[in-house]
């Protein structure tokens, strides 16, 4: 193999070949391409083998970067190295993707107002630690039929609760327990 035309690491028995992966050096099967990028002498159209030339003399890759265009826009860098920078991006914005915890709360129709405040409080702290939280009433038995008062009181939950959070949908019964899910409002 000459020197300056690396092969892309093949796909191990058993996985499937990425259809989004890039087209590198002798794969690329256009007869012109867009060279870009700032290690070149000069932007623009070229046959696949003078563009080939030049990734070997820099002693680099020919990376097929937009497949779609016409002609296919290619890039001459270290495909290994490019490929190492695209593995620690997608990781920086997995980690940095907000995790979302839903916190439940849960009480029953007929709940007396000092257990509703003690559910309150915690809510609140939920909330501001930047958590969702899932406020649920559960009826037991014949106390289904007190499913206008479990609305009532879950609405109640979301308004004391209007300035650390918001509601995101009205009460739902779901069989027999009615819930509501409040979401952190965005501290600025």
């Amino acid at each position: 193999m000459p020197s300056g035309v690396r092969r892309k690491p093949q796909p191990q028995q058993g996985q499937k070949q990425d259809e989004n992966a890039l087209r590198i050096n002798r794969e690329i099967t256009a007869t012109e391409v867009r060279l870009v990028g700032d290690n070149i002498p000069e932007q623009g159209i070229y046959p696949v083998a003078k563009a080939l030339q030049l990734a070997q003399e820099l002693e680099l890759d020919l990376v097929e970067i937009s497949a779609k265009a016409e002609p296919p826009v290619c890039k001459i860098l270290d495909y290994q190295k490019y490929l190492y920078q695209q593995r620690k991006r997608a990781k920086e914005m997995k980690a940095n993707a907000a995790k979302i915890v839903i916190k439940e709360i849960r009480f029953g129709p007929n709940t007396d107002e000092h257990d509703f405040q003690f559910k309150l409080k915690h809510a609140r702290e939920f909330l501001e630690e930047g958590s969702k939280v899932k406020a649920s009433i559960f009826f037991r038995g014949r106390s289904i039929m007190f499913a206008q008062q479990g609305e009532k009181q879950l609405l109640r939950f979301a308004v004391e609760l209007e300035e650390v959070g918001r509601a995101e949908n009205m009460p739902v019964l779901e069989g027999k327990r009615m819930s509501i899910m409040i979401a952190p409002v965005k501290k600025k």
